[in-house]
């Protein structure tokens, strides 16, 4: 016989506590009595609720819902900011951005450190840069420790040890950081690949709010995918999910190797191949293999959208639909995002035509948009990751 089982009162408790949290999270202030409709909690519970949090340190009167009111019920209750602290650090082989917000989300600090060219080789130099220049920012942020750090990186990231994986095309400093950084922080510091940051972003706050099943596909300097499904982030077994510069493909006159991705889909849609398409229709394009060259010349292309700038996007877009192909004969995502530089600058007019191509490629339906979230998405991914880890632990059932 199966005996019922319930929640102890403490589980309870904390069952309520956390999706009270949440929901300050998520709303902003709440009132006791707001909290009461949103939970469905009695007025003794919400009391007994907000006194726990309160002596926790988790929650405070912020404020009132209105000047006309008073009582408790009118006050303003808010998360405490300054809880606890999280660090999100975008990595790339020219530097580091990174950001420093508090456990509601407030952003109290902003910094970069770039790393000159021909300083790449000297990872003791670009760490210690980067190291002086995190530690710089959170003395003015009057940031004591961190609670939790999440660094996005280029190159694969291991989900079984935590560690980067050394890729011969990426600088050696880039691990040498991820070490540097969990040893000064004396705080969990968590690595991820910087093509899946960017799809999560788009799932929290940009193109795919509205779809828990969706692939990101990376164009800019290189190529790559984040694939989630059903709302999970999948990065197989070792990490390389969506390494799609490596996807053999035709039209590039040859074949990748387990140690280059040339041959590859990469070769067909990197930053460099992207350059030499638009010169080759007649556009300006800097001769280099610059993610930010071939966003001008895409964007560009898009604003005219006419005469040799429409050719050189419906031939971009036949090179991109190939690598797509591939993914949804496999995935079947029934939606992919456009990222990268070179996705999110050509918008609409890469999205549109690529999404035609796609379709007489392959039988199953796939929406194709274009990337939404400005500004850095590894950063803003990032820093989503960091928030919700430190506040599962801060919010969870054992506290």
């Amino acid at each position: 016989m199966i005996r019922a089982r319930t929640a102890s009162p403490r589980t309870a408790r904390a069952i309520n506590d956390r999706i009270a949290l949440e929901l300050l999270v998520e709303r902003g202030p709440l009132t006791a009595a707001r909290l009461r409709d949103l939970t469905g909690l009695s007025r003794p519970s919400v009391a007994d609720l907000l006194g726990r949090l309160g002596r926790d340190g988790l929650v405070a009167v912020v404020g009132e819902a209105g000047e006309e009111r008073r009582g408790p019920n009118a006050r303003l209750y808010g998360l405490v900011g300054d809880r606890a602290h999280v660090a999100a650090l975008d990595v790339r082989t020219h530097g580091v951005s990174l950001v420093l917000a508090d456990l509601a989300g407030q952003i109290v600090g902003r910094a970069a450190h770039p790393v000159p060219a021909g300083a790449r080789a000297e990872a003791r130099e670009a760490v210690n840069g980067v190291l002086g220049t995190l530690e710089h920012t959170m003395r003015t942020a009057g940031v004591p420790a961190v609670h939790t750090a999440v660094l996005g990186a280029p190159g694969l990231a291991d989900p079984a040890t935590g560690a980067l994986l050394p890729v011969t095309s990426l600088p050696g400093w880039h691990g040498d950081l991820l070490t540097a950084l969990r040893r000064r922080l004396a705080a969990p510091v968590l690595l991820e690949n910087e093509v899946n940051l960017a799809g999560l972003a788009e799932h929290r706050a940009g193109a795919v709010r509205d779809r828990d099943t969706f692939v990101l596909l990376w164009l800019g300097h290189g190529t790559g995918a984040a694939v989630v499904l059903d709302g999970a982030l999948r990065r197989g077994a070792s990490g390389g999910a969506g390494e799609l510069g490596f996807l053999p493909v035709p039209g590039t006159g040859g074949l990748p190797s387990a140690t280059d991705c040339d041959g590859g889909f990469h070769t067909l849609a990197a930053s460099a191949a992207v350059c030499a398409l638009a010169r080759r229709h007649g556009l300006p394009a800097a001769d280099a293999d610059d993610a930010t060259a071939a966003e001008e010349a895409v964007r560009a292309a898009g604003a005219a959208d006419a005469g040799p700038s429409a050719a050189f996007l419906d031939e971009l877009a036949d090179r991109v639909a190939v690598g797509t192909a591939g993914v949804v004969a496999v995935l079947d995502p029934g939606c992919v995002v456009l990222g990268g530089e070179v996705g999110r600058a050509g918008g609409a007019a890469l999205a549109g035509r690529v999404e035609r191509r796609l379709r007489t490629l392959s039988p199953l339906v796939t929406e194709v948009r274009a990337a939404t979230v400005t500004g850095s998405p590894v950063l803003s991914g990032a820093l989503a990751t960091a928030l919700d880890t430190a506040r599962r632990e801060l919010f969870g059932t054992e506290r």
